[in-house]
């Protein structure tokens, strides 16, 4: 590495201002060895993006730096690092990283900052980084940083020394993995993900000792690759965070490992982000909802063209998820395909993706339930691989659902029909009645088996012993002075009763209203409530 600033004398400590610069420095340096590094990528399958995904996750971590008072301490400077890297960390290489960081984090929020605190630092974080990977691989990015770990236990206690005996073992390091791992000396490389930890290692150091490089040296193949044949490894990539307890995660790890390979799970604190090859990447998110709440879902094709799906419908089409046969027949009947779910329970990913494929080349999907919103998202996530346009729209109830099918118009633009549609979802207020079959606290106060309880936009909004009472209070509240058509979907026990009652009193309060009322036939809901 050339110095820019010779005679500048070296950092004593890595405090919350250093942090912030070797984030930006290290960020800026796997964007200028981005393209060097995917060239290099063939392991842990040969997808060309660990520069890219090694990039995306230290810009992440930068990015949250940025957004950070000036002021801010050190702790706090190490806590938003490594939490901004777990938010964005992409691919196998960027996972593993995003736990390295919080290794150190863990270690170095708490110190000075000094040339001893670094050591237990990078110790910490070869430690985190292994002990996350399910099967641990030599000749990886996990070498190096072992290698860097066990180097600078060697050194003074002068943090420049740590950072320079670091950065010179991790070179050292990537060197060998090219005869560690078979696939990487077949291809005449180093590993891909090792070669951007060298970087990170080597930013680091540069900022520590003041002498920046003007350009970081990657490897270059020195023989032509041989990449892995198609169907030799799993067909999905399938990623996501997960809000979860610690019990959870550890028996999810357990599930995943037994799907496929290259699992890595990394957080803490009750988020972690996932990460998985698995043949079935239905049943990886569905692993993950058993655990807690997967969101940021992304699934991405690893193996070649022959895994994709022949399309079986032709066009524009909605999907729509409906809780029951009857709801079901509903939106069946304005045109869209339905994908039947139990009330309280979400619907298959592979459900979702075989409605998909039905409706046709062009689709807009309709969770109508939040439970249902992460399958929706990662059946759609599958089916863009395969060649389909999806969008997934917000919608988190079956009025939303039905008013934003009313305006769909298969001869708009597929853009434009979903803007439509969206904005009718997002206008549309739903409310429900509920009758209440356990014990529960709620906004509204504690519940019990047997009250009826109106519920607002997911919110609990009134307790009562009268389904009538509470089902003519809660449509009232619902109303606005622009509010021109009600939508009432009648459920089994007192529905029909509580829909009579409702447009009775709605048609004397306010004779201007359009109501619309159809038959669901859902269980434990007597009445659903949409307003627009």
């Amino acid at each position: 590495m050339g110095s820019e600033q010779s005679g500048t004398a070296a950092l004593e400590v890595l405090d919350a201002a250093a942090v912030r610069r070797w984030s930006r420095v290290c960020a800026d340096a796997l964007g200028g060895a981005r393209a060097e590094i995917d060239a290099l990528n063939v392991f842990p399958v040969p997808d060309g993006d660990t520069g890219t995904n090694l990039h995306l996750t230290m810009l992440s971590a930068a990015e949250a730096l940025d957004d950070l008072p000036e002021d801010a301490d050190t702790e706090t400077t190490w806590r938003t690092l490594a939490h901004g890297a777990l938010l964005g960390a992409r691919g196998n290489s960027g996972v593993i990283l995003s736990q390295a960081l919080r290794g150190m984090a863990e270690v170095l929020r708490r110190t000075k900052g000094g040339g001893r605190d670094l050591r237990e630092g990078l110790t910490r974080a070869a430690e985190m980084a292994r002990s996350s990977v399910a099967r641990p691989v030599e000749g990886t990015v996990l070498s190096v940083l072992t290698a860097v770990a066990g180097a600078v236990q060697d050194t003074s206690d002068e943090l420049a020394d740590v950072a320079a005996r670091a950065a010179a073992a991790a070179r050292v390091a990537l060197g060998r993995t090219t005869g560690q791992l078979d696939v990487l000396a077949r291809n005449g490389v180093v590993d891909a993900g090792a070669a951007g930890l060298t970087v990170i290692v080597e930013s680091l150091a540069a900022v520590i000792t003041r002498s920046y490089a003007g350009r970081y040296e990657v490897p270059r193949p020195a023989a032509k690759f041989v990449p892995v044949a198609a169907g030799e490894g799993p067909g999905y990539e399938v990623m996501y965070l997960l809000e979860a307890g610690d019990d959870a995660v550890a028996a999810l790890r357990g599930e995943l490992d037994a799907l496929g390979d290259s699992l890595v799970v990394v957080g803490g604190e009750g988020l972690w982000n996932v990460h998985v090859h698995v043949d079935d990447a239905g049943a990886a998110v569905e692993a993950g909802m058993r655990a807690g709440r997967p969101y940021r879902v992304k699934i991405a094709y690893l193996a070649a063209p022959a895994r994709t799906h022949r399309q079986a419908g032709t066009g524009r089409g909605v999907v729509a998820v409906a809780a029951g046969d009857e709801i079901a027949a509903l939106f069946e009947s304005a045109g869209a395909v339905a994908v039947r779910r139990t009330p309280g329970a979400a619907p298959t990913l592979a459900a979702v993706l075989d409605a998909v494929h039905a409706a046709g080349t062009e689709v807009a999907v309709l969770p109508n339930d939040d439970g249902a919103y992460a399958v929706a998202t990662a059946a759609a996530e599958i089916a863009r691989e395969e060649g389909t346009v999806v969008a997934v729209l917000p919608t988190k109830a079956t009025v939303q659902g039905l008013a934003a099918l009313a305006v769909h118009d298969p001869l708009r633009r597929f853009d434009d029909d979903v803007v439509a549609m969206t904005g009718a979802a997002v206008h549309t207020r739903h409310g429900h009645v509920w009758i209440a079959d356990r014990e529960a606290m709620t906004s509204a106060g504690v519940c019990r088996p047997g009250d009826v309880v109106g519920v607002i936009e997911g919110d609990v909004a009134l307790i009562g012993s009268d389904p009538e009472q509470v089902a003519t209070e809660i449509a009232g509240r619902m109303l606005s002075g622009s509010t021109e058509l009600v939508t009432l979907i009648v459920g089994s026990g007192p529905g029909p009763r509580l829909a009579a009652t409702v447009q009775s009193h709605l048609a004397g309060q306010r004779p201007d209203l359009e109501m619309t009322t159809y038959t669901g036939g859902q269980g434990g809901y007597p009445l659903l409530i949409g307003v627009e």
